[in-house]
């Protein structure tokens, strides 16, 4: 499947909010909707998808905020790693410790399984240590990682939230991402894009 994808920054931190879809079925999906609902969907409407699932690599508030509005708007489910459970359902909690406004979420209807296959043409691949759910996304023929807040341009996701795991963090870079094919173009959860091969050479915090 041949894919157009474009990321933006939303919300109040700034998450990196991938809208992806196949041009000839006009099949859309949001990955990390953190905020700006509107903007999403009018980025969608833009590129000529229907969005048909939300899916998120992990569930602190700044990837999630949005996810209910665009539920609501679109019909469209609402994807999570299970591990991840217990902060979709704090997110007012979590709201309240950044003071930032609280916009309910429905429930989770699918849950993401270590290298289930997307319909968008990736898979998924289960990358615990910032959150005990934190799932990267993978696209092989386009060369394309969506990793969320499990590796940066030069650095790492935190491991002092709660769930948080720095071992657990390091195996799932070393051991599955950086597995990967070194040319692949890594979408990170906040900042700029970087390469599987830029990092694994010169992370200072993880290298292959």
């Amino acid at each position: 499947m041949t894919i157009v994808r474009k990321t933006i920054p939303v919300g109040p931190l700034q998450c990196n909010c991938t809208i992806i879809g196949d041009p000839e079925s006009g099949i859309g999906y949001v990955f990390d909707p953190g905020g700006n609902a509107e903007g999403i969907l009018a980025i969608a409407t833009e590129l000529g998808f229907k969005i048909v699932g939300i899916i998120h690599t992990h569930a602190h508030l700044d990837h999630i905020l949005a996810a209910g509005e665009i539920h609501q708007l679109t019909g469209a489910p609402i994807w999570l790693n299970h591990s991840d459970r217990f902060l979709w359902d704090t997110l007012e909690i979590q709201c309240r410790m950044w003071g930032i406004p609280y916009s309910p979420v429905p429930e989770p209807d699918h849950w993401i399984e270590d290298e289930q296959d997307l319909e968008c043409g990736g898979y998924c691949i289960h990358t615990p240590g910032h959150t005990p759910g934190s799932t990267s996304f993978y696209f092989e023929n386009s060369k394309l990682l969506i990793a969320g807040d499990t590796l940066f341009q030069g650095s790492v996701g935190r491991t002092d939230f709660e769930g948080g795991n720095a071992a657990a963090l390091k195996k799932s870079i070393q051991q599955r991402l950086y597995k990967l094919d070194e040319s692949a173009a890594v979408i990170t959860g906040h900042g700029p894009e970087t390469t599987i091969g830029r990092e694994m050479r010169f992370n200072a915090f993880v290298r292959a």
